[in-house]
């Protein structure tokens, strides 16, 4: 069905229509170039081994950042205990945050995955003694499962200091 238009635009219109045909001819309805990207990458695996991820992207002052586990350097897998595996998985946040540019104050969203929810104050005991103000929004969610038999899986999403 073909689409027609009013021969007369009402009069309340035409102000803004006016704009608009101005605003195009003059090229200020140009696109606007997309904000540029930065990838964080994190160092290779064992024997030089890429991951299929970045640790994080940069998008202008927001940071987005990948799900980090709490493995243990000398083994690859998960810590044994679990105070000490939300600890290193905060401190692979952490690390991420600062090659970046960002510190863990930065955060304004969190999610956390763990396999027992019955650990949820473990985790927090942690989790709170890594930032110096208002804690970032999270949601903290049951999972069956998750790689190299981790317990946390953490990610999130931060802004520049200043830029919120």
């Amino acid at each position: 069905m073909p689409v027609t238009f009013p021969r007369r635009l009402p009069r309340a219109l035409l102000p803004g229509a006016l704009s608009l045909v101005c605003a195009a001819a003059s090229g200020t309805l140009a696109a606007q170039a997309a904000p540029e990207r930065a990838y964080i990458d994190h160092p290779a695996g064992p024997n030089g081994a890429k991951f299929a991820f970045s640790d994080a992207v940069r998008v202008g002052d927001t940071l987005y950042v990948a799900g980090h586990l709490g493995l243990d350097p000398k083994t690859g897998n998960a810590a044994a205990d679990p105070e000490a595996e939300a600890h290193l998985v905060l401190d692979a946040v952490r690390h991420t945050l600062e090659r970046a540019g960002y510190a863990m104050d930065d955060l304004v969203s969190v999610t956390v995955y763990c396999t027992d929810l019955g650990l949820y104050d473990t985790f927090n005991k942690a989790y709170t003694g890594y930032f110096h103000g208002s804690l970032p929004a999270r949601a903290f969610i049951g999972v069956d499962k998750l790689v190299r038999g981790a317990r946390f899986e953490v990610q999130g999403t931060a802004v520049k200091a200043g830029h919120r």
